[in-house]
């Protein structure tokens, strides 16, 4: 009996340690824009706002395939649909490595964008296949995988654009979706057959369309000087995504069952994720942004590639503390007190920012309380989110988990490039530092209202 459960114990062990590899891996693949972004303004002769669109697009195209691959992994094709995301995965750093146009790289980084997108799905294979505490133990590190990703890949990246050029630290992104991929291969459990799950293809229209309408209006500043076009684009999206939700309320086989956000508990955890979400990665954008401003521009801290990534190692330390803490503070404070914390701390950071600009060890200080804020926000949110969600429904609950949040943090890219485009002066390349004071502020309503909406909400009897 004792050897049957110590084999047990090394199969959820061993899975636990690969779902985590495979979602560090993924992590890094989708994050690898952000310290490109002025290599690639520079390198590629375009616009920084063009720039940040290799992040946007990114987090664009994982938020509207999260649903589509948690429709199609939400039971017998789980390991299926894993295995050929992250082929694509690997064809889009195919795609980022060759000698390509711009439009190439954009390309290349929304199929990257993908592995953003796998989260969700590697939850559920922990909830699904691991034992409950080690299932539990487990989806808090995949949640916080993305903020420890970005320290383990951005001072790699950022060595291999100094010392090789761009394309080879994208080559990292591909040499890493490789490695994913065959992870993913030697370790996923084969799922119990059963039918293929409709894909309401459709719905996937109308939220990519509706969506990308949102982003245009939000991350193309020169778009406002006409009025009435802006508009427009604004008011179309905004009635797109009303009949996709019109739509996924009277299909048969939705792809985001939206009834489940009948349920209070999910219906909080997705708003405030999709607000805290705006918060947090504008902040990071801005932070990452600001410490390679270049000497020109008579501020920020001209700090070269490899030292602008080695100061958000931070960001990662923290980050990872935060996923061991969080379980902990849980116990003691509950989950939603947990994450007004770490909304709290992430409002913080933003004001140490803003208050100690001209300083790069307080500056550094910020990254690392943004880090610890970013690790609590995600390592409690499946906690908040699950609460009474039936098992076959994991999938489905976290992928609309992972709609919000990636909306969230795409909107807060394209916010960050929006604010920053807004103070730069005509015929430059770098806004004036009081953009970056500016855009640090805009981060503290969003943040405010996501620890407002989870910390007011008084648990039922039942629900304790």
């Amino acid at each position: 009996m004792n050897t049957r459960t110590n084999d047990h114990t090394v199969v959820a062990a061993r899975l636990s340690g690969a779902l985590v590899c495979t979602a560090l891996a993924g992590a890094v693949v989708g994050s690898v824009g952000a310290p490109l972004i002025t290599p690639v303004a520079t390198g590629m002769h375009v616009s920084l706002a063009a720039a940040q669109w290799t992040l946007t697009v990114t987090l664009f195209s994982g938020a509207i395939a999260g649903p589509v691959l948690g429709r199609l992994g939400s039971g017998p094709y789980r390991r299926g649909t894993i295995l050929a995301t992250l082929a694509l995965v690997t064809v889009g750093g195919l795609l980022t490595v060759l000698p390509l146009p711009f439009a190439a790289l954009l390309i290349g980084r929304g199929f990257q964008g993908l592995a953003v997108a796998v989260g969700a799905l590697l939850m559920s294979v922990a909830r699904a296949h691991l034992p409950p505490e080690r299932s539990a133990s487990t989806i808090a590190a995949l949640s916080v995988a993305s903020t420890v990703g970005i320290g383990v890949g951005y001072p790699a990246i950022s060595l291999l654009d100094q010392l090789a050029g761009l394309r080879a630290a994208y080559g990292l992104g591909l040499v890493l979706s490789v490695a994913a991929l065959v992870i993913a291969w030697r370790t996923l459990p084969v799922e119990a057959p059963g039918e293929l799950p409709r894909i309401d293809v459709t719905g996937a229209l109308l939220l990519a369309f509706g969506t990308l309408g949102l982003l245009l209006v939000v991350a193309e500043p020169a778009m406002w000087a006409t009025a009435w076009l802006a508009g427009g684009i604004l008011v179309g999206a905004v009635a797109v995504l009303a009949g996709w939700a019109f739509l996924e309320l009277r299909t048969e086989a939705p792809l985001v069952d939206l009834r489940l956000l009948g349920h209070r508990p999910v219906l909080r955890a997705n708003l405030a994720i999709l607000v805290a979400g705006t918060g947090l990665y504008l902040l990071f954008s801005l932070f990452t942004r600001y410490v390679q401003t270049p000497v020109g521009a008579h501020y920020g801290f001209a700090l070269p590639g490899v030292a602008a990534g080695a100061a958000l190692i931070p960001f990662s330390l923290l980050g990872f503390v935060a996923g061991k803490v969080v379980p902990r503070l849980i116990a003691r404070i509950t989950e939603r007190w947990t994450y007004a914390l770490s909304v709290a701390i992430a409002v913080a950071s933003a004001l140490l920012f803003a208050a100690t600009i001209q300083s790069l060890l307080a500056v550094l200080a910020a990254i690392a309380l943004l880090g610890f804020a970013v690790g609590g926000v995600f390592a409690v949110m499946p906690k908040l989110v699950l609460v009474g969600v039936p098992q076959a429904e994991t999938a489905s609950v976290l992928s609309i988990n992972q709609i919000a949040r990636s909306i969230g943090m795409s909107i807060g890219s394209a916010l960050a490039g929006f604010l920053l485009a807004t103070t730069t002066p005509n015929g430059t390349l770098l806004p004036t530092q009081n953009g970056y004071l500016t855009a640090a502020l805009w981060a503290l309503p969003p943040l405010v209202v996501s620890a407002l909406v989870v910390a007011t909400h008084r648990p039922s009897p039942a629900a304790r």
